[in-house]
């Protein structure tokens, strides 16, 4: 089965042209509880194919618990964009949909090691103190979702201190529930400061210096 066709699989091809160097997908999947774990490793596999730039690593989560340990990857499916920069940009169910966007401008940005973010932003989170995770709801049919975890993935890609993750919310239907997840995008940011809809970056910057800063919960 063939997941990129035709004019889509030329267009992925000439997105990863991009690249400006070498990035990885570290993938961890599993047979028993993994319902999409088969297309996500089929699609990654793909996209790998398109570009000597993009290396692909994939591990079982349950059968290879040391990888996991390393990369701090609990739950399947994880991937993992891994760059110059490090490896703090995730995605926790598979980047279908409109979410392949956030997919490839996450390889395009791990592959620099840097993004495009504002002078403003940098300034404003240059001297983070303590660490801080982004974690973005999404649904694949959701044509808004992607800024989201784009403007969040840009964050850690800048950030030594920041992590972010892009969870497809009905592949985890308990950490949805858990966020009170009623609509999409809805981003936490450690794991209590929050806000819905796809905002701009410095509305991303200011919901991170209020949980770093311990103010009180941004609604929801």
């Amino acid at each position: 089965m063939a997941y990129l066709e035709g004019d889509t699989r030329e267009a992925v091809k000439r997105k990863l042209a991009e690249l400006t160097g070498e990035v990885r997908m570290v993938f961890f999947k599993d047979a028993l509880t993994c319902e999409t774990c088969a297309d996500e490793e089929g699609l990654l596999r793909e996209v790998s194919g398109l570009s000597a730039k993009v290396k692909l690593d994939i591990y079982n989560r349950l059968t290879e618990p040391e990888q996991a340990l390393l990369y701090g990857v609990t739950a399947s499916p994880t991937l993992v964009i891994s760059g110059p920069a490090g490896s703090r940009v995730r995605f926790l169910g598979i980047p279908a949909g409109y979410e392949f966007v956030s997919l490839l401008e996450s390889l395009k940005d791990g592959s620099r090691g840097k993004s495009d973010l504002s002078l403003e932003t940098r300034e404003k989170l240059s001297k983070l103190s303590s660490d801080v995770h982004i974690q973005v709801f999404v649904t694949p049919t959701c044509p808004y979702c992607p800024q989201a975890v784009i403007n969040a993935h840009k964050l850690a890609v800048e950030f030594p201190r920041v992590r972010a993750d892009m969870v497809e919310a009905t592949e985890f239907p308990e950490l949805a529930e858990r966020f009170g997840v009623s609509g999409v995008p809805k981003t936490i940011v450690n794991g209590w400061v929050g806000f819905v809809g796809a905002q701009p970056e410095e509305v991303l910057a200011e919901a991170v210096l209020q949980a770093v800063s311990g103010g009180s919960g941004a609604g929801a």
